[in-house]
């Protein structure tokens, strides 16, 4: 689904990318490497927790460069709200935790 977003251009990826899409709220879903560094980590999960963006630590950064068809990223950021609604739902199916709004 992430590729699909991604060709559909839908996606942004890499840290810069997903930090501008956090920040002009387009974001509807972050997902962080869980090899990223803590410093990375926190600074993507606070900015999505400030703006209510769900987010989640999942997968490691050659996992999502390749949901993407490039080299490792750090994050990915799911721009529309159907694509991402249909991520989320896959990810709760695999038993991935989503940090929410509220939570």
């Amino acid at each position: 689904m992430i590729g699909i977003a991604k060709r559909a251009g839908r996606a942004a990826s890499g840290a810069y990318q997903v930090e501008e899409a956090v920040r002009k709220r387009q974001a509807r879903l972050v997902i962080v490497a869980e090899d990223a560094s803590d410093n990375t980590r926190k600074h993507i999960a606070d900015m999505c927790r400030y703006r209510k963006i769900p987010w989640a630590a999942a997968g490691e950064k050659a996992v999502l460069g390749k949901a993407v068809g490039q080299e490792e990223r750090t994050c990915l950021a799911v721009t529309d709200a159907g694509l991402a609604g249909a991520v989320i739902r896959l990810m709760e199916e695999e038993g991935i935790t989503l940090e929410r709004e509220g939570e």
